[in-house]
């Protein structure tokens, strides 16, 4: 089986896939084992955990007794409307960061190969300071009495405090913040790799820059794109922390719902169920948007 290269008419044969060897199965055993230890495991122990129910005697005690009750909860309007509201936040919070992050990450894989560590030193500076001192320092930003009130005020433009806070916005603001350069990153390694002479070849056919950018950018950093989309959606939605700082309880997510059951609950059948569901949708969600291997030309 072959394929034509552009401008030729002689089929060349694809390069075949090479399985490792045993070296190279050496060289991954740490990886393996640190995913199959760190990974692997705890997942099994989460869904085996899922279907167990808790001691009713006992709360916080496990009855390794099989059971659908976990799941048929997790389904109840109240645990679906939150599941909804988790989906929502997190998709908006990764196509913020897209829209912002992408231009970003295009400015900082085509500057001057001298410029690009610097550049990239100033999107890795954040990761200098823990999460929660950065969202805390949102909190006093955005607080009755912190500092943008203090300006609205100060201004005339406010006569009292705006509610800034405990607001499904003010916990976006605080995952866009913290998750932007998940996705920054992924997308200036696929920008990095893009060959510039693809984007003046579409320029020479007559392509306007927009077009460009949708029919030959766009598609060519793809990769980058749903990389980035991913390490960005899937921990926005079970992120409790920052929702539970600037959402304060006002805006429930599925993951303090989790973090409740395993803790003042003390429910852990009940959490691991909805952490299962979590798990099934990164899943679907991933295969949803695997790319479709195209047929091979026939000889």
């Amino acid at each position: 089986m072959g394929y034509l290269l552009p401008g030729s008419s002689t089929p060349t044969s694809a390069t075949p896939r090479r399985t490792p060897g045993p070296a190279g199965w050496l060289l991954l055993s740490p990886l393996l084992l640190w995913l199959g230890l760190f990974v692997v495991v705890p997942t099994l122990l989460l869904v085996i955990l899922s279907f167990c129910s808790r001691d009713p005697d006992a709360p916080g005690r496990v009855l390794y007794a099989f059971t659908l009750e976990n799941y048929v909860r997790a389904f109840q309007p109240t645990y679906l409307k939150i599941l909804g509201s988790s989906l929502l936040y997190a998709f908006l919070t990764a196509i913020l960061c897209l829209v912002m992050g992408y231009p970003v990450a295009y400015f900082i894989g085509r500057a001057p190969e001298g410029r690009r560590n610097t550049l990239l030193a100033l999107v890795m500076i954040p990761f200098w300071t823990s999460f929660l001192i950065r969202t805390y320092a949102w909190v006093t930003i955005l607080s009755n009495q912190g500092f943008l009130n203090g300006i609205l005020q100060a201004s005339g433009l406010t006569s009292a405090p705006v509610d800034f806070m405990y607001t499904p916005g003010a916990v976006v603001l605080g995952l866009v913040y913290n998750y932007l350069p998940f996705m920054i990153l992924p997308i200036y390694g696929s920008v990095e790799k893009l060959d510039q002479s693809l984007i003046e070849a579409a320029y020479d056919l007559g392509a306007r820059p927009w077009s460009a950018l949708v029919e030959v950018i766009l598609p060519l950093t793809r990769p980058g794109i749903v990389a980035g989309f991913f390490l960005v959606f899937v921990p926005s939605i079970a992120m409790f922390a920052i929702t539970t700082l600037m959402g304060g309880g006002a805006v429930p997510t599925v993951g303090e719902v989790i973090q409740k059951q395993f803790t003042a609950a003390r429910h852990a059948p009940f959490g691991a169920a909805l952490g299962t569901l979590l798990l099934l949708l990164f899943f679907a969600g991933l295969w949803a948007t695997k790319p479709r291997r195209e047929p091979e030309p026939i000889d």
